[in-house]
């Protein structure tokens, strides 16, 4: 591993930890395109809150390590494609999202492709931690990196993949502290990827057989939990009906040893609502119709509007008048304590009570209003002090707070000067101590 000189494409939620853990062993030369990205890093703040800002400035150099003689270790930023030239290890780590119907959307990691063809050489190593189908790397990425390098793969240049398994906002489970699976495009080059990925890896690494079965554990791994949630998620609706506290029968069925504990709710963000499609445009292109992982995710898809319809009942049932009603929604993000508001699907339950008539407000201390009015079209309220009383807030009694997103500071909160007597207080993650109903 003495001459790893090593590229990070993509320095997002996943790259960016990555790049940072290796740069503490290797030349690592951190590229995005995004240059206002890689102006915020270069001032050694991380806005995603993934990697601290002391561990960033500690590895960040000012010049390209892999063109020193002998290379330095550290983390050069980049948006220069000519400054990835010298590397050997090309790690991929851009997003692949979906589109408006629900399809792959590969383009990010098509363009990365393109991008790393440019500039391989004989004996370079392209490794790929995004999402992807079983199958993708070989039948998409492969043939472009041939395109663009005109090199032969297997021959000239070999290929890995190591599916990221990086949970956002969370501080114990960190990227080191997840056992890491790995795979080559030959048995030589998976056990290069392994070795890898074992100089900063503690939890240790799994060498799949290939790459197919790296890139196949990657997608069930968040359609396993995908189709579990829409389990609880469909109790929920049961036992709404039947008038039955749902927290109070998982409490009781989780006395049970085996018993395997999830909660309801939304289900978003940038791996669990997305990884499954997936693996079932996959199915469907070989000809099978998948049922038990649709049938998930549209039960999970259909969550959002749920929960608007139960509070413009419980609304109703209350005496308000529904048109024109003021709403409180608590939170925007995919998830409690994380500032990735990537595919929230707390969208759903505010598009929906305005289709009601509903005037919506969103408070979210963890959202960049910059990002949520350019990715949803909302402008969130300005955030208050919330180490202050509610009463000192300045804001309108509310005939309706929802509290979607279980961030810490909403766990404490006194609703009570936001309420006007009246108020429908709907707790989706069963925070708050007082609730009119929940999940």
């Amino acid at each position: 591993m003495n001459n790893t000189r090593l590229a990070l494409i993509g320095l997002g939620y996943v790259g960016l930890p990555l790049a940072v853990e290796f740069a503490k062993k290797f030349p690592v030369v951190g590229f995005d395109i995004k240059q206002a990205r890689i102006a915020e890093l270069s001032t050694g703040h991380d806005s995603t809150m993934e990697v601290e800002d002391a561990q960033l400035q500690a590895v960040l150099i000012k010049h390209n390590p892999t063109t020193a003689n002998p290379p330095q270790i550290g983390l050069f930023l980049t948006s220069e494609l000519s400054e990835i030239r010298n590397c050997n290890y090309y790690i991929v780590t851009v997003p692949t999202p979906i589109d408006i119907y629900k399809r792959p959307d590969l383009t990010p990691v098509i363009k990365a492709t393109e991008s790393v063809g440019k500039v391989l050489k004989k004996g370079d190593i392209v490794i790929y931690e995004s999402t992807v189908y079983p199958g993708c790397t070989e039948e998409v990425c492969v043939p472009i990196l041939e395109k663009e390098s005109g090199l032969k793969f297997n021959n000239d240049f070999f290929c890995g993949y190591s599916p990221e398994r990086i949970n956002p906002g969370d501080k114990v489970h960190t990227v080191t502290k997840i056992k890491k699976v790995t795979s080559g495009s030959t048995p030589e080059i998976a056990k290069k990827v392994d070795e890898l990925y074992k100089t900063i890896i503690t939890a240790g690494t799994h060498l799949a057989p290939n790459m197919k079965v790296a890139e196949a554990a990657k997608v069930i791994e968040n359609a396993q939990r995908d189709i579990n949630i829409a389990f609880v998620n469909e109790l929920a609706k049961i036992f709404n009906i039947m008038g039955i506290d749902t927290q109070e029968v998982l409490i009781a069925a989780g006395t049970k040893w085996n018993f395997l504990s999830f909660q309801p709710g939304l289900v978003g963000g940038h791996c669990i609502g997305v990884d499954p499609y997936y693996l079932t445009h996959k199915a469907q292109a070989i000809g099978y119709h998948p049922e038990v992982i649709l049938a998930g995710r549209r039960i999970n898809d259909s969550m959002g509007f749920y929960v608007a319809e139960q509070v413009v009942k419980l609304m109703i049932r209350k005496g308000h008048k529904i048109d024109n009603s003021r709403v409180l929604v608590l939170g925007i993000t995919f998830k409690e304590n994380c500032p990735d508001i990537r595919n929230s699907r707390v969208i759903d339950i505010i598009t929906e009570l305005q289709s009601y008539g509903c005037k919506v407000d969103v408070l979210d201390p963890w959202a960049d209003p910059h990002e949520v009015q350019e990715e949803y079209g909302l402008t969130l309220l300005p955030n208050p002090d919330l180490n202050q009383d509610t009463a000192q807030w300045s804001l309108p009694e509310y005939d309706a707070i929802v509290c979607a997103v279980a961030h810490q500071q909403f766990k404490t909160l006194n609703l009570k000067p936001l309420m006007n007597g009246k108020t429908v207080i709907y707790d989706v993650k069963a925070i708050l101590s007082e609730y009119d109903a929940r999940l």
